[in-house]
């Protein structure tokens, strides 16, 4: 190597050298793994470090001093100490985690995990919280795949708590008066036989080792659920570019639809009957008056020039829907179909016209309207469910999505109604189509074959297409459906998209700290 010299020795002897050494390190490494340590039975580098780590407990505390090396918990592979538990079943592992020390790489990683072999590559997903605060849920399915992440809204918990229920693994965080709630960030992951828990530490730095003590740390065999279920929502954003996601804001109950502002700081989605606007700061959402409307359904947007909000709403005797336009500000709704039922979609680059499904003589198709109201023009006649429409950027054409194949597929058509054309071909239920504000992208949502209508509560994907060469890609796998995203909610920059995504629990499981 160069600036140091190596002794003289023959090529058996350096063969016989390396052999003793790497059999002495795959003895430690034997060693460590099978030494029990509270109510772990060992703890191992995984991955490649250049410096050991180390594993100490405190009875006392039910604590554990973790150091570890390692360049990185990212990509396809793992560098780590973990101190594990080999189990089966449904298991949920809480701890307190503080880094012992203040200086370090930020994105150093403390991190309650589950893996599927001790293999650096192996398919994991864990609840790290990183030297500069951010916490969130990795993931990475299949083994060697890149890992991904959904970052928490919450900085620097002191608490932390990865659970797994059947094939769905979720990350519950502390807020700032302590409590262990839902984070609202999870992922589907199956495992197949026996896995690993434990908790694990990583330097980020491959030439440095870091600490963190893991305190109160609590490993639970879950009951089956048989109880009343609680239902979560989570406010997501995901960058395109990345695939990586953010939970903006988490409750018990439903919400659903996010649009984003012209401006891009904030959402507008709706909830109980009502409108609601969610500033991009961590502040807790507000309500968006539209009195005498109050049973708002999930299809709604903001007009090209942000200042006004149309609605669908259902508050008149019938219960039918109809569409309404009110000030972003909120105020007194102007009623502008009077046919029903009718669900907003979209609203021309102009401001001046609006698209929207309607039910007449028992079949759903797409209208237009002025914006000011007046009579509606039937765009599409095919038989089945024509719906989602949408504009494009330009104003040219509408999109929408339409069952008149025989399963939901994408088609577009001239702002008029003509030159309507298939504009893709899956397998799969696709339904909503979203186009980026700068006219490069759509996204939609894909149930699975077999799936018909639009359903709650199921595992869907968001798929990402190409307008110049309709390549489509993964964004994101989720338990979502009716309400993820319904409505447009691209970020003015084309870079993110808003969407909600659901979670359920055991009533009894939401854990109290």
């Amino acid at each position: 190597m160069k600036g140091r010299s190596m002794p003289h020795c023959s090529l058996s002897n350096l063969c016989k050298l390396g052999a003793s050494v790497g059999l002495a390190f795959a003895a430690a490494a034997a060693h460590s793994a099978t030494q029990p340590l509270g109510i772990f039975e060992g703890h191992q580098d995984v991955g490649t470090v250049l410096h050991a780590g180390s594993a100490q407990y405190d009875d006392a505390r039910h604590a554990y001093i973790v150091s570890g090396s390692g360049e990185n918990m990212w990509f396809g592979a793992d560098d780590f100490q973990f101190v594990w538990k080999k189990v089966s079943g449904d298991v949920a592992l809480t701890a307190d985690i503080a880094f012992i020390g203040k200086t370090g790489n930020k994105h150093r990683k403390a991190v309650l995990m589950i893996r599927q072999s001790l293999d650096g590559s192996a398919a994991a997903v864990d609840v790290a919280v990183h030297g500069d605060g951010l916490t969130s849920l990795q993931y990475r399915d299949p083994a060697g795949s890149d890992t991904h992440e959904v970052e928490s809204n919450q900085s620097a918990p002191r608490t932390v708590r990865i659970e797994k229920r059947g094939d769905y693994i979720y990350a519950f965080v502390s807020g700032k008066d302590g409590t262990l709630r839902p984070a609202g960030a999870a992922t589907k992951l199956a495992l197949t036989g026996p896995f690993y828990i434990g908790i694990g530490v990583c330097s980020h730095d491959k030439d440095a080792v870091e600490k963190a003590m893991f305190s109160s740390v609590s490993l639970e065999q879950l009951p089956l659920a048989t109880g009343k279920q609680i239902l979560y929502s989570a406010m997501e954003t995901v960058a395109i570019a990345s695939t990586d996601r953010r939970v903006e804001y988490i409750a018990p109950g439903r919400f659903e639809a996010p649009n984003w502002s012209r401006d891009g700081s904030y959402l507008v989605f709706n909830s109980d009957g009502k409108m609601h606007r969610l500033a991009l700061d961590g502040s807790e959402p507000a309500v968006i008056a539209t009195d005498p409307q109050t049973h708002c359904n999930n299809d709604h947007g903001i007009s090209p020039d942000g200042q006004f909000l149309a609605i669908s709403d259902q508050s008149t005797e019938d219960k039918m829907s109809r569409v309404y336009v009110l000030p972003i500000t909120g105020g007194t709704p102007k009623q502008i179909t009077q046919n029903a039922p009718s669900y907003w979609h979209g609203w021309s680059p102009d401001g001046k016209t609006l698209a929207f499904t309607g039910e007449r003589g028992g079949n759903f198709d797409i209208y237009n309207i002025p914006v000011d109201g007046g009579t509606e023009t039937r765009l599409t006649t095919a038989d089945g469910l024509d719906d989602g429409p949408e504009y494009s950027p330009d104003g040219n054409y509408i999109y929408f999505n339409s069952e008149r194949t025989g399963s939901m597929q994408l088609w577009r058509m001239r702002s008029d109604g003509s030159a309507q054309e298939q504009v893709l071909t899956d397998e799969s239920n696709d339904w909503f189509p979203h186009i980026s504000p700068d006219g490069q992208w759509l996204v939609f949502l894909a149930y699975e074959k077999g799936v018909t209508g639009h359903p709650a509560d199921k595992d869907v994907e968001l798929r990402l297409m190409s307008i110049k060469d309709k390549k489509v890609h993964l964004l994101a796998k989720l338990f979502g459906g009716q309400g993820t995203i319904n409505v447009p909610s691209w970020s003015p920059d084309s870079r993110r998209l808003a969407f909600v995504s659901y979670e359920q629990f055991p009533i009894e499981s939401i854990p109290q700290k």
